[in-house]
């Protein structure tokens, strides 16, 4: 990789920098909103379901228009929009943990805002890569962005229990609400290109389009498919039963932190061996990797010690994000650029179908059969799905020949 070649393009700084500062803030934002709820008086596992599921309901059944958007208007524009969506959203839900005493419904309201804002703004992240940089530097290029992006997780989740003990929740989710507009701001500065391909389809014509690019490609519906049950799991188990978990067993907010931060730490180790990972079948290795979200599912059943869940999330850091960043650029070299948001939009649909279920299930569930009982439950969902998508040969046997020679050959954009 060369590092100086990629940071010339003065675009692809300008989106490093935004993705760097709006994460920073972001990280903190589990924490902060899941001890707002649970610290209230009547604060439950299902109340926290709730107002994640909001957040969970509007992501998904808005990224089909984010992929739209993002292949008919300049992708920049578009994310910057969607920032200024997000900070007025997390502003919103600092004022009412601060005047309100995290009241439910508009907490959850606001988390319905902020999933919105989001389902616009991750099509176009994943699109506009190949529009800034060459194609033989996007896998460094997708790398790089992680180890930026989890650089500032790690600072961001340490950050969140920070401001939970010191001066509580509502204050972390103000910090989010700045850096969402600080990034809006930068992106505004990074060149747009232009998106002459959709000029003249409908809506509808491109979804159409987008569909038949997502579903020619095996690998790609197995993938999903795999993340659909794989997502609902894990971020049920954890995101939901982790912080009751923590308050009851572990010791609270600055344990659940702790872990939090392990898993961010493993995140950026994660991008440092995706800068130099370059496996023949990166589909294969990506698979292995996702079998690490069965771990923190079972440390919490177990109710293992801080440093052991700590050590699995940490693990989970490391692999989702060579997942991430294989996935990624495997997409860039096999779809056409045109489409790749709204295959985008389709992956994110695919892959968060179930979320809201596991995560709005996940209390009642835990009050049904108990804590320890539904954790045991997800950690067995995950492992079988992750070996259904193993033994598909499309997953195991796509090479990245094809796209790396494709990258080679064709015309990167200029710095």
């Amino acid at each position: 990789m060369n590092l100086r070649e990629l940071l010339a393009a003065r675009g692809y700084r300008g989106l490093l920098a935004a993705r760097t500062v709006s994460l920073l803030g972001n990280a903190a934002a589990p924490v902060a909103l899941s001890f707002a709820v649970l610290s209230r008086p009547a604060g439950s596992a299902g109340q926290l379901g709730a107002v994640l599921t909001a957040y969970a309901v509007a992501q998904v059944a808005l990224l089909l228009v984010g992929g739209v958007l993002a292949d008919r208007l300049p992708r920049t524009a578009v994310m910057a929009g969607a920032d200024a969506v997000a900070a007025l959203a997390q502003a919103g839900a600092a004022a009412v943990v601060l005047l309100a005493h995290a009241a439910v419904v508009p907490l959850a309201a606001l988390a319905a805002l902020s999933g919105a804002a989001a389902a616009v703004f991750g099509p176009a992240a994943v699109g506009v890569v190949p529009t800034l940089v060459p194609g033989p530097l996007l896998h460094s290029a997708n790398a790089l962005l992680g180890v930026a992006r989890n650089v500032a997780s790690v600072g961001g989740a340490a950050l969140g229990g920070v401001l939970v003990v010191a001066v509580g929740p509502g204050w972390a989710l103000a910090a989010d609400a700045a850096t969402f507009a600080v990034s809006g701001a930068l992106l505004l500065g990074v060149p747009r290109s232009a998106r002459p391909a959709s000029a003249g389809s409908t809506p509808l014509q491109e979804l159409r389009e987008g569909w038949r690019e997502f579903t020619s490609r095996r690998w790609v519906w197995v993938i999903v498919a795999q993340f659909s049950v794989l997502l609902a799991c894990a971020e049920g188990g954890t995101r939901v039963l982790g912080p009751v978990v923590a308050k009851a067993d572990l010791g609270g907010a600055g344990a659940w932190a702790t872990a939090l931060t392990a898993e961010s730490a493993g995140l950026v180790c994660g991008s440092v061996v995706a800068l130099r990972l370059r496996p023949r079948r990166p589909m294969l290795v990506a698979t292995l990797a996702t079998f690490s979200e069965v771990l923190p599912l079972v440390a919490l059943a177990l109710r293992a010690p801080v440093a052991v869940l700590a050590a699995a999330l940490f693990l989970v850091g490391v692999c989702m994000d060579v997942f991430t960043v294989l996935w990624v650029t495997a997409l860039h070299h096999h779809v056409p650029e045109e489409a790749l948001s709204r295959v985008s939009a389709y992956d994110g649909l695919g892959s968060y179908l179930f979320t809201p279920l596991g995560l709005a299930a996940a209390g009642p569930l835990a009050g049904a059969l108990g804590t320890t009982t539904a954790l045991w439950c997800a950690a067995g969902g995950a492992a079988l799905v992750c070996v259904l998508a193993l033994l598909d040969p499309g997953v195991r046997g796509l090479t990245d020949e094809a796209g790396v020679t494709a990258a080679a050959t064709g015309e990167g954009p200029p710095p």
